[in-house]
């Protein structure tokens, strides 16, 4: 008997495919925790992260370990001034996220615009916008952020900008030798052939093919921008205190990193785990998005 030819399965989703690569599954459950942890901060604190606890300190006036406190009222410890730890690192997790949403978000619009205008148009304007492109990125990102964020006044959102503004390049240059070689295929030149406008070139046959690394790009972007905050932080020209981030509690504590590791381990496991949770992700949905990956998916 002749077999019947079945119809193909519909094809599965981004998410679907992405779940079936266990580090990327559990680098997105990591993120998802994050981001409810960061959002339920109000909830699941114990305290206010900048209230000094009477009884937060030992007599000597050092920090309490983990579990210290009368019944164990700080779970991670506390710090040098005698504030809780977990709720610290619950509510620095929000200046963590929105720093590297924002700042990456920016950094994506802008290397996105510089790098496929260059590279659909090119000539001089292209020639420029790659210069300028190239001697952005002759200069070392942190001495860079380090200089900006020097100058300018340091808060979330100018942490943020700062940030955006050392980022772009990367995708920039990236995005501009991927619009360069769609430009020159057929389907592009037949739509200029019967001339098709630059708007409808770039809305409906360039940028459709050039999502996939944007999307890469974007959630690859957000772990090294969460280290670069963390670093300008660390530096003390980032996020400024008492506003909580991972980076500056462990700026706070660096003169007790022997005498109360715990101050450092905790926010520098917490930024170790969501930088490598978005990698993972990251290389699940490069692996996801691309064709010549999908039939293996």
């Amino acid at each position: 008997m002749t077999d019947i030819a079945l119809p193909e399965p519909r094809r599965r989703g981004t998410l679907a495919r992405l779940a079936r690569r266990p580090l990327a599954f559990a680098g997105l459950v990591v993120i998802v925790l994050t981001v409810l942890a960061a959002i339920l901060a109000p909830w699941l604190a114990p305290y206010d992260p900048n209230t000094q606890h009477f009884d937060g300190l030992t007599l000597q006036g050092a920090p309490l370990p983990p579990g210290g406190g009368p019944d164990g009222a700080f779970p991670l410890g506390t710090d040098l001034l005698g504030r809780d730890l977990l709720s610290r690192i619950l509510y620095g997790a929000r200046t963590s996220l929105v720093i590297g949403v924002v700042a990456n978000g920016m950094a994506l619009v802008v290397g996105t615009l510089v790098g496929v205008t260059a590279g659909y148009f090119r000539g001089l304007l292209g020639a420029v916008l790659m210069r300028f492109t190239d001697l952005m990125m002759a200069f070392p990102a942190l001495l860079l952020a380090i200089a900006l964020a020097a100058i300018l006044r340091p808060s979330l959102w100018i942490v943020a900008l700062v940030i955006a503004l050392v980022n772009w390049v990367q995708v920039a240059r990236v995005l501009y030798t991927e619009t360069t070689s769609l430009a020159e295929r057929d389907f592009v030149q037949a739509e200029r052939a019967i001339g098709a406008g630059h708007g409808r070139i770039l809305g409906l046959h360039i940028l459709p093919h050039l999502l996939p690394t944007i999307i890469v790009y974007g959630t690859l972007g957000i772990s090294t921008t969460v280290l670069l905050e963390a670093t300008l932080s660390f530096l003390g020209i980032g996020v400024q205190p008492p506003d909580p981030s991972w980076g500056n509690i462990i700026f706070e504590s660096q003169t007790y990193f022997q005498a109360a590791p715990w101050l450092v381990f905790f926010p520098g496991l917490a930024i170790l785990v969501l930088a490598l949770a978005f990698n993972l992700v990251g290389d699940g949905l490069r692996d996801v998005l691309d064709p010549t990956q999908r039939e293996r998916a």
